[in-house]
């Protein structure tokens, strides 16, 4: 049967979502989903969902939900559309946004969906090196390499850094480029800048945004896109009839309107993850400072693979990423002050064990020599 497979389907590795185990007392910190439950105006919304409204199909245009975005962030309607998570409106905009011929550009390292999406569709791609410590591009020569691509992603924040790239060069790269750039923001809620003007302003920028990180509803599926007119008609254009289901719409409308309950809750995981940082700074980690909801940081006292394995066995879940560029690091998600202690806890017990397991190596090492050097006397 594979013969009836496309060719590049065949030859591409699918993107590997972060593992969900099924046992509810693992410590969670490998998705960056939010430790803290949604707005209780979520919960009050699901009690008034009815089989009435689940027999009809949703609202294909989501207009209330998208009525309800662009209140918050003061635009129009018709600047905003609404998909099953922003993955699904990333995908659109590889297929919307760029001809059979035509390239996707991308930061390295960043969301590894992105190579995925590209290699769907079977066009070039990119992959511009970012600077030292994960910073903007530090030359002109990186940056003129995504110069002829129709499509430009950038998580900014970035994932899996946590590093807030400058505005104004992020400006810079939206109004010189002849394509369309798509500013994933799915985790500014927690930076200190955002770039939503860029989108409200430029013709060719689209801010994506999704529920799954500050709203805590990532089993949810909803996100969305903000942008010109023109862009945002061109996703609605291609996109599934009824691509948002009735309940998904009516709980992040819910959740969307309670911006209170969602800013109190991104102080409390700042704060905790600044406690975080400063933590693994003290157990010798090198943390690069983050502007999302998780930090990136390289533990010099043990191997990061070696670390997140040994977690593991002790029910904690950590990010590992094994490209060259990211594979001395860890991505950890800021949890509840409760499951960041319990994980502080084994890392410096494990980096103990490390060692002392070190320091018997060594010992046994030298005793073979002053033997083996006994022996030639």
């Amino acid at each position: 049967m594979s013969s009836f497979v496309r060719t590049c389907i065949k030859r591409m590795r699918a993107y590997v979502p972060g593992e969900q185990p099924a046992d509810i007392s693992v410590i969670k910190l490998n998705t960056n989903e939010n430790p803290y439950p949604p707005s209780p105006a979520v919960l009050q919304a699901l009690k008034r969902i009815n089989a009435d409204m689940l027999r009809r199909y949703p609202a294909p245009e989501c207009k209330i939900l998208r009525a309800v975005i662009a209140k918050v962030h003061r635009c129009l309607p018709e600047q905003v559309f609404v998909g099953n998570g922003s993955d699904e409106i990333l995908a659109l905009c590889s297929r919307a946004f760029v001809e059979d011929s035509g390239r996707i550009a991308f930061f390295e390292p960043s969301y590894s969906l992105y190579p995925v999406l590209a290699r769907i569709r079977n066009v070039r791609f990119r992959a511009i090196p970012l600077g030292q410590d994960f910073s903007w591009p530090d030359s002109p020569q990186k940056m003129h390499a995504a110069g002829s691509a129709d499509l430009f992603y950038m998580t900014n924040p970035n994932a899996p850094t946590g590093v807030l790239y400058p505005k104004q060069e992020v400006a810079r790269l939206c109004k010189c480029f002849a394509g369309v750039v798509v500013l994933d923001e799915a985790y500014v809620d927690f930076a200190s800048k955002n770039c939503l003007d860029l989108a409200l302003k430029l013709k060719n920028t689209l801010v994506l945004r999704t529920l799954s990180k500050s709203y805590s509803l990532a089993g949810l599926r909803v996100g969305y896109a903000i942008g010109s007119k023109e862009l945002i008609a061109a996703l609605f254009k291609i996109k599934d009839s009824y691509n948002v289901d009735a309940v998904g719409q009516s709980l992040a409308a819910a959740a969307i309107k309670d911006q209170a309950y969602m800013r109190a809750n991104v102080r409390r995981i700042t704060a905790t993850r600044r406690k975080l940082g400063r933590a693994l700074a003290a157990l010798g980690f090198v943390v690069l400072p983050s502007d999302a909801n998780f930090v990136f940081a390289r533990p010099t006292r043990i191997n990061a693979e070696n670390l997140y394995r040994r977690l593991r066995e002790r029910n904690i879940l950590v990010r590992y990423f094994a490209g060259k560029e990211t594979r001395d690091f860890l991505r950890i998600t800021v949890g509840t002050d409760e499951q960041i202690n319990k994980l502080l806890k084994a890392v410096a017990a494990l980096q103990r064990s490390e060692v002392r397991g070190q320091k018997s190596l060594t010992d046994t090492r030298t005793y073979r020599l002053g033997q083996a050097g006994a022996r030639i006397k």
